[in-house]
């Protein structure tokens, strides 16, 4: 697929078909995140990919907003290692090198045809319990892998009203030449 298809065919998707998500594709969307860049190189990232849904069940219980998770096939659950980054000007770049980890995650899948969404509504406590993750690791975000489901529910349907997610301000209201 061309690279501007990719970027204008992404969405947050909240409807998963029970199709199964081949290996090859979960191991295609990992690799691209491996080749992300970072924070001198470290490579802070973890990933942790749940295909269990005893373990997708209790992930989806993490919020009250996310119940809907329980239907997806995978979840990747994106983590980070603070040491393993750096600090500057106030901001731990660790939450960088992961979201743009992430990001290359769900380009990669949208490529695939998988459908992702983007989640920071969590209880990372309970994350971090469910999936024993060391104390030391933050749970940056997660996302949901898998087949677009045919028919939206109505969570779906719900979550594109309010978010307006293919609602997108023009260039002259985010961009600024030379100065502010």
């Amino acid at each position: 697929m061309e690279f501007e298809n990719v970027i204008k065919l992404r969405e947050s998707i909240r409807d998963y078909s029970d199709k199964k998500v081949e290996d090859e594709k979960i191991n295609f969307v990992l690799e691209c995140a491996r080749f992300s860049p970072s924070w001198t190189n470290k490579q802070c990232w973890h990933f942790i990919i749940v295909k269990d849904k005893k373990i997708i069940n209790d992930l989806s219980k993490t919020s009250i907003i996310n119940r809907w998770l329980k239907n997806a096939p995978v979840i990747i659950v994106a983590c980070g290692d603070p040491k393993q980054s750096g600090f500057r000007n106030d901001i731990q770049y660790y939450i960088v090198d992961i979201s743009i980890a992430l990001e290359h995650i769900v380009l990669a899948a949208t490529d695939k045809g998988l459908g992702t969404c983007w989640i920071g509504g969590f209880n990372e406590k309970k994350v971090k319990k469910i999936l024993k993750i060391p104390k030391n690791i933050r749970v940056i975000a997660l996302t949901p892998l898998g087949y677009v489901a045919e028919k939206k529910q109505i969570i779906g349907k719900i979550a594109k009203v309010v978010t307006q997610s293919k609602k997108r301000k023009p260039l002259d209201k985010i961009t600024h030449e030379n100065v502010w």
